[in-house]
């Protein structure tokens, strides 16, 4: 009786899924800043090899996601406060290009509805917090995107592996109060009127409270 021979495994899809576990799992929370990411027990756990993993921890390493310690040992990153105040203010520049951009353009008022879909996204998040985080940061993705410039959403995407680890750092009894519709409505009010110095006032105030949040003591 003849076998058919199994066909090969795609090892660049088995990296890529491995890499997509434990993104998943850093920027869930299962994984929280300061834990250990072992080889040896994320081989075991995912059913691959320890070079899989490592090839996937090398990758997260360059997203801001993962770091190493002490004897090159990889934990998830923990970023210190001048660190979460540059990560803010670096978003600022971006999202003030952002809006900078499209109150340029001349399909403005298109841009204006697509934010206030994002911002109905973040309403029906309610007090999920995970929907919360995805509805909050999809919409600062969108306010990128609509602005037309591709190298402005590269740069943010960039920044999003620690933009997330700063975010799991905290509770989720503790979630922002900028993480609300309210928060975001006026940056798109902004926008509509075409009040550039508005706009970009309104993104400042945004970052930096975001900051003030991220880098005050977490309440006991």
């Amino acid at each position: 009786m003849s076998v058919e021979p199994l066909p090969n495994i795609d090892r660049s899809t088995l990296r890529e899924r491995v890499l997509r576990a434990l993104r998943s799992a850093i920027t869930s929370g299962a994984y929280r800043p300061g834990d250990h990411l072992g080889e040896v027990e994320l081989a075991g756990r995912l059913g691959v090899s320890r070079g899989t993993v490592r090839e996937a921890l090398r990758h997260l390493q360059q997203e801001g996601l993962v770091t190493a310690g002490n004897r090159g040992m990889l934990r998830v990153n923990t970023l210190s406060a001048e660190e979460i105040r540059g990560l803010f203010r670096v978003r600022a520049a971006l999202e003030g290009l952002a809006v900078t951009e499209i109150i340029a353009r001349p399909d403005r008022s298109a841009a204006v509805a697509a934010l206030r879909a994002a911002i109905d996204e973040l309403a029906g998040a309610g007090e999920d917090f995970a929907a919360k985080v995805e509805a909050d940061l999809g919409f600062h993705v969108r306010l990128c995107e609509l602005s037309g410039n591709p190298m402005l959403v590269e740069s943010w995407r960039h920044l999003e592996g620690r933009i997330r680890v700063t975010i799991m750092n905290r509770d989720p009894e503790e979630a922002p109060a900028m993480m609300t519709p309210g928060r975001h409505a006026p940056i798109i009010e902004a926008i509509e009127r075409g009040d550039l110095p508005g706009a970009l006032a309104v993104v400042e105030e945004h970052m930096a409270a975001a900051a003030d949040h991220f880098t005050s003591t977490p309440a006991r």
